[in-house]
């Protein structure tokens, strides 16, 4: 099944989503799972994602985060770019210090489509003037996406590689963000290790088995890990799924629910290089994106209530994150000590 399939197939299955689980198994009598994660398995998976073409195109962060009066900005691979939006509401992206003096622009205000340095005054419209270029921009409707050729280096792609997800006017989508001292791979092969989440994260994920591993295709698309797992709702009560983990492009893991409440929804994982800390230390930032759909007639209050409901699945996916930060943050202080396992 394709990714767009998954995200258009249509819902079925059960008439509740809920369930009731039988006696919970006790965190320590859970079957462990470690001899199913092979190191090798999860490697080679991540290999084939490394080795799938991006672009050059680098996450920066949410959509909602540039408006027509506020640029946002990141330094990415140790380049400074701001984003803002012109006239007409388009993305616009470019270096994100001033060729004046260097200001930083990220800070500087946006005034009718044209982004003015609070420095000396000096204004960009998103055309080349004064030594300053624009970059390409992408917005997909939930992140924001920019194209860095130089530090890229690969051959160009005309848009960013999108999942496919739920029609934007029939869900609600939140993004989280956060930092972790490691590198993009370090995020991406903790996100093609299904193993640990029953085990890492009881709070949410309960009876977690692999279903299907990969089988080594070069197609994003069929080379998937497929997880059969109950999300936590209350005691035990709990909302059983089949999610699909696929890795479409270097720097993204996507989670298809594929079977269950929810179908066709995705959790979009994106780890972007900032660069260096003052240690030495590489940095990468995780743009997790939640976009939540549902065919039930209930869920057209979900979307009235999405502003609401955006903190709350900020905080489940921050949970999660100070776990799996550590996971990789770990992964990383092992691979530069020469001490990993894989």
């Amino acid at each position: 099944m394709t990714d767009r399939q998954r995200a258009q197939a249509p819902a079925r299955g059960r008439r509740y989503p809920l369930s009731l689980r039988r006696q919970p198994v006790p965190w320590d009598r859970m079957r462990p799972t470690w001899r199913d994660a092979k190191p090798a398995l999860i490697g080679e998976a991540l290999k084939r994602a490394q080795a799938r073409p991006s672009g050059n195109w680098y996450v920066v962060g949410a959509s909602r985060d540039v408006t027509a009066q506020r640029s946002a900005g990141r330094t990415i691979a140790g380049v400074e770019v701001v984003l803002w939006r012109d006239p007409a509401g388009r993305l616009v992206a470019g270096p994100g210090a001033c060729p004046h003096l260097g200001a930083p622009l990220r800070e500087s205000p946006v005034v009718c489509g044209t982004l003015v340095c609070h420095w000396h005054g000096l204004a960009l419209n998103g055309k080349p003037f004064a030594g300053w270029e624009p970059w390409p921009a992408f917005d997909d409707g939930v992140l924001t996406w920019v194209r860095l050729d130089h530090v890229g280096g690969e051959e160009p792609l005309d848009r960013p590689v999108v999942p496919a997800r739920p029609m934007p006017a029939t869900a609600v989508d939140a993004v989280y963000e956060t930092t972790g001292v490691c590198e993009p791979d370090d995020v991406v092969a903790n996100r093609l290790d299904p193993w640990h989440g029953a085990w890492f994260h009881p709070y949410s994920f309960v009876d977690l088995t692999v279903a299907e591993v990969p089988t080594g295709s070069d197609a994003a698309d069929a080379d998937g890990f497929a997880v059969d797992v109950s999300f936590k709702v209350a005691g035990r009560v709990v909302v059983p799924v089949r999610a699909v983990f696929t890795a479409p492009e270097p720097r993204t893991v996507v989670m298809h629910i594929t079977e269950g409440e929810g179908q066709g929804s995705v959790v979009e994982t994106h780890a972007t290089p900032l660069g260096d800390d003052a240690d030495g230390r590489p940095r990468t930032l995780v743009v997790e994106a939640v976009v939540a759909g549902s065919e039930r007639r209930g869920f057209a209050a979900a979307r009235a209530l999405a502003p609401a409901l955006r903190p709350l699945m900020r905080a489940a996916a921050g949970r999660l994150w100070r776990d799996d930060i550590a996971y990789a943050e770990r992964r990383y202080a092992l691979r530069s000590s020469g001490r990993f396992p894989g």
